[in-house]
């Protein structure tokens, strides 16, 4: 698994590397520039994508996937994958947008808005959208705000040293994913499905209990902080591993507890904490199944109780080992 998620960072950033190429290429002149528009090869925009960065609309506030994202890493154009912003000139503004007060020099082009007012700032490579540039506001030294939706970006993390990654679904990945994110070394944390037999597959799929998926949460882990132990641990003390048909009152096929296992030292690691609680007098139900790919689930569910300032409904803590 890790081996694949690297393979796919490299792919993504040789693309980068790519689009640095060209856009010195095409650079030169005008000319040249609308040449390399029109036989340029794009990447594929979903409906919502396509409405911002081909007809300039605006994602809703506050709903954008990396408003809150702070991982270290490169902001890259969804379009054409040209690096635009580092993570080291985002910050704050609470606007409801991702907010950055520099570009990496050259991929940004600003035009005048067609409201007459406004500045709009596109990508200089493929003219894609991206959202309007702000001055004087304040919010930092530099004086600029460039107010970004977060559907024209993609993110590409950072490679951060001594890091593994597990998956882990216990019922309702919010209360699974309100655990661990606060858990001791976990420097990340995701949710969204594996395990299921549909691509790309919504919340709203996977609520039909067809598609086989599991809400599973992603947990990225300093390995010199904590262990694959503590996380195994961990998912087993704050939920209910002997319940067969879900989680507390969450019934269904989408709920069942399963450790998804990228490798077999994890495969072990897990079946040892399943032995242990066997030789304890537990009916573990918990499923050990081979990591699949992993969907990232919509924006609203990420992080939903830390956002939402509540607690689980259906997971507690409960020492056990």
């Amino acid at each position: 698994m890790k081996s694949s998620i690297k393979i796919a960072t490299l792919f993504i950033l040789s693309t980068v590397l790519c689009s640095n190429k060209c856009v010195s290429q095409t650079n030169t002149n005008d000319k040249s520039n609308e040449i390399n528009y029109k036989t340029m090869q794009y990447n594929s925009l979903t409906p919502e994508e396509e409405r911002v960065i081909v007809y300039k609309d605006t994602e809703r506030p506050f709903s954008g996937e990396y408003l809150n994202n702070k991982r270290a890493g490169t902001y890259v154009c969804r379009r054409c994958n040209t690096p635009l912003y580092r993570s080291e000139d985002k910050f704050d503004s609470r606007c409801g947008w991702p907010s950055f007060d520099d570009e990496i020099k050259g991929a940004v082009k600003r035009l005048p808005d067609a409201d007459g007012i406004r500045t709009e700032i596109v990508c200089n490579r493929c003219g894609a959208h991206l959202g309007h540039v702000f001055l004087n506001e304040g919010f930092t030294d530099k004086q600029t705000r460039h107010c970004v939706n977060s559907v024209s970006m993609l993110f590409v993390a950072d490679e951060i040293p001594n890091t593994d990654t597990a998956y882990f679904s216990s019922g309702c990945f919010w209360g699974t994913e309100f655990y661990f994110m606060k858990a001791n070394g976990v420097k990340h944390t995701t949710v969204g499905f594996m395990g299921g037999h549909l691509d790309h597959p919504s919340y709203k799929d996977v609520c039909t209990q067809t598609t086989g998926h599991l809400e599973t949460t992603e947990v990225v882990f300093d390995t010199s902080v904590t262990s694959y132990d503590d996380m195994v641990r961990l998912f087993f003390e704050t939920h209910d591993f002997t319940q067969t048909n879900g989680q507390g009152p969450d019934i269904g096929q989408q709920y069942l507890s399963c450790i998804f296992y990228a490798n077999d030292i994890q495969k072990n690691i897990a079946q040892k904490y399943i032995d242990i609680l066997t030789a304890k007098g537990y009916k573990v139900a918990t499923m050990l199944r081979p990591a699949a790919r992993f969907w990232r689930a919509e924006n609203y569910h990420q992080q939903y109780y830390e956002n939402k300032g509540e607690r689980p409904y259906c997971h507690k803590y409960t020492k056990i080992f």
